[in-house]
């Protein structure tokens, strides 16, 4: 079962995968970008580009913006990149400072500004994809309508979307927008289930437990909407992670994975996965290891379509529990 990707129609022949840029650029502090960084971003991308990724996520806070500045040095050294590859960024997350609280803008200078650092650092004149990083409870959405607007007509960004938002707040935003909203980053993977929880439990006590908004996943099917799910890999611990200080569920739920993994001959990141892509929603995994031997493993995920009965075994697995 193959399932074309919603971001298809606006970014013809996008990857299957995206490599996400969290972990590029070293430490999360003002310490500069040195070569060895520059080399380990290097890595990571080649290793990428090798298994047929050519989406690439970036956050304008990710390593306080030296991922956007490692990657834009980059596409100076190798300019012909950047037109074989899509970029994606965020913007919205302000962290605390001298001054001011943590804190999240959706104001129009904000958005406008940090797209205009964003395209500096990456050494590129305009965006694939923005994203609104978390939702600002002050946010007007007519403001952030003339900003998408202005970095529209300017060319400085092609396509727009949202992270972490619920239906409400995706319905809210599209109603004032001329545009369509095109990607939904959320975490969602084999271990996060409440995305799945929320319809297999509706109309059961076990409800009220559930965190994830039911209809958002329907409703980003039927707008056309790119789920996109970060924390795809589940952090390493279904494929090699010492599991030992874990619960019993991720411990049952990685060995399932290690026996389907030598059943379809494929590696255990293809099958985790391989779980995701299996819903017939259209997810695009979001990887977000830099080790190139995880990257490289991760291509496999082409070689494998899990059958209903595999993918229902890793889900009850991941539960701990029956099916009501």
């Amino acid at each position: 079962m193959k399932t074309t990707l919603p971001l298809a129609k606006h970014l013809p022949n996008v990857s299957r995968l995206a490599f996400g840029c969290m972990g590029l650029g070293g430490s999360w502090d003002n310490a500069p970008v040195d070569a060895e960084h520059l080399r380990q971003a290097n890595e990571a991308v080649d290793a990428a580009l090798e298994i047929g990724i050519n989406f690439f996520d970036h956050a304008d806070i990710y390593t306080r913006g030296k991922a956007e500045q490692v990657f834009g040095q980059i596409l100076e050294q190798r300019p012909t990149l950047r037109e074989a590859i899509y970029l994606q960024s965020k913007c919205a997350i302000r962290f605390a400072d001298a001054h001011n609280p943590q804190r999240y803008d959706f104001s129009k200078h904000w958005i406008l500004q940090s797209v205009d650092n964003s395209l500096k650092r990456l050494n590129t004149e305009y965006l694939d994809v923005l994203l609104l990083h978390r939702p600002d409870p002050l946010a007007d959405p007519e403001e952030v309508a003339e900003a998408f607007e202005q970095l529209h007509s300017s060319g400085k960004v092609r396509h727009f979307g949202v992270s972490n938002m619920h239906i409400h707040q995706l319905q809210w935003l599209q109603h004032h927008l001329d545009m369509p909203l095109v990607a939904n980053q959320i975490e969602i993977s084999l271990l996060r289930h409440d995305w799945l929880d929320q319809g297999v439990l509706a109309g059961t006590p076990q409800s009220q437990h559930v965190g994830f908004v039911p209809g958002t996943i329907e409703h980003c099917q039927q707008h056309g909407i790119q789920l996109q799910s970060w924390g795809s890999l589940c952090q390493g611990l279904l494929s090699g992670r010492d599991v030992q200080d874990q619960p019993d569920t991720v411990k049952q739920t990685a060995a399932k994975v290690t026996v389907l993994a030598e059943h379809y001959d494929v590696s255990r990141e293809a099958i985790v996965l391989a779980f995701l892509t299996r819903h017939p929603a259209g997810i695009q995994p979001v990887i977000g290891t830099t080790h190139t031997s995880r990257i490289l493993a991760c291509g496999d995920l082409e070689k494998v379509t899990l059958s209903r009965e595999h993918w229902y075994e890793l889900y009850l697995a991941a539960r701990g529990r029956a099916l009501p």
